[in-house]
């Protein structure tokens, strides 16, 4: 099983443009993995390895708002040039 964040490791790893980076979008799959976690935990709890996998999701998830961010001030400085 491919666990949720792998997408956004894998994307990282490919090398990528400001542009690419402020329209990444997770997959569908992805998307359904992390919203089946977030209501397992709220519910019935996850197991070790699935609250990690969680917690390693939202902390990259995070620092991907904050290259989207910069990209976007990236981006818009560019296009004042």
């Amino acid at each position: 099983m491919t666990r949720a964040y792998e997408e956004i490791i894998d994307f990282i790893a490919a090398g990528t443009t400001p542009s690419g980076i402020v329209t990444f979008q997770p997959s569908e799959d992805a998307k359904a993995r992390l919203a089946d976690l977030i209501h397992r935990e709220k519910t019935t709890g996850l197991s070790s390895e699935e609250t990690s996998e969680l917690n390693h999701y939202l902390q990259l998830e995070h620092l991907m708002r904050l290259a989207k961010a910069r990209a976007r001030a990236h981006l818009t400085h560019e296009q004042l040039r």
